[in-house]
């Protein structure tokens, strides 16, 4: 079976370039390794036929970016505003662009007295977004909130399918358009805890390694299909002499 030198030239620098993408995951996922809630991101190659011409068809890599909802390890801080989701959930943060889901309970209590992500994004309530204006604030496991001991608010937690998931940055998701959100049936809300970075630095280090010998791989690949080439341009000189 005959196949041409440009074919092979071209699926080498397609796969360069998913490489790359796939090397962009895995440096921000180490570079999230400490960052409280952070889901990590995978990256997979699905195989598809696509129409090259009105003949023919050839084999594409399409390049899918998957995020990892699997619970990090939660770590106890004693601080009273780290708040850690044990099981699926999602804490519910009022935007500028609308209300926003994450996992990352590192919060704190701003001047107007209003709990706030790391970010200075409203943690939101039952009720609306949460104020605090005493001195002690304790969480019950359900996510009631107490100051000095009367009850205040109740966190709004939710839950949704993974695939309903869109992530974007400062560690927030935002439902998919249609998606519904809903309440957590069993919600326990640790207080003086955080949950950490998903990300196992190991794991990504080992990745990085598998991704230097492919794109090596494909470079040499590039490189055999350029010799081809040079061959092919002396032996059709040779012979037109």
């Amino acid at each position: 079976m005959f196949v041409h030198n440009r074919l092979g030239l071209l699926e080498s620098v397609e796969t360069l370039i998913n490489q790359e993408q796939r090397l962009n995951q895995v440096a921000n996922n180490l570079a999230n390794v400490d960052t409280p809630g952070f889901k990590k991101e995978t990256v997979t190659f699905d195989e598809m036929l696509y129409q090259a011409n009105q003949y023919r068809q050839r084999v594409g890599k399409g390049l899918r970016i998957n995020t990892v909802h699997q619970q990090g390890v939660v770590q106890k801080t004693d601080a009273p505003f780290d708040l850690a989701i044990s099981g699926d959930g999602f804490f519910r943060i009022q935007t500028p662009a609308g209300e926003r889901l994450t996992r990352a309970g590192n919060f704190q209590r701003n001047n107007e007295g209003v709990l706030v992500t790391a970010n200075g994004y409203p943690v939101l309530g039952e009720t609306g977004p949460i104020t605090i204006t005493g001195n002690k604030v304790d969480v019950a496991r359900d996510g009631r909130l107490f100051v000095d001991g009367l009850p205040v608010d109740r966190l709004a937690v939710a839950t949704a399918d993974p695939q309903d998931l869109k992530k974007e940055g400062e560690n927030l998701f935002r439902l998919a358009d249609g998606a519904v959100a809903e309440a957590p049936q069993n919600l326990q809300i640790l207080q003086g805890h955080l949950e950490k970075s998903n990300v196992n630095t190991v794991t990504e280090m080992t990745e990085m390694i598998d991704l230097y010998r492919a794109y090596e791989g494909q470079q040499k690949m590039i490189q055999a299909v350029d010799d081809l080439d040079n061959l092919a341009v002396s032996k059709v000189g040779a012979l037109a002499g």
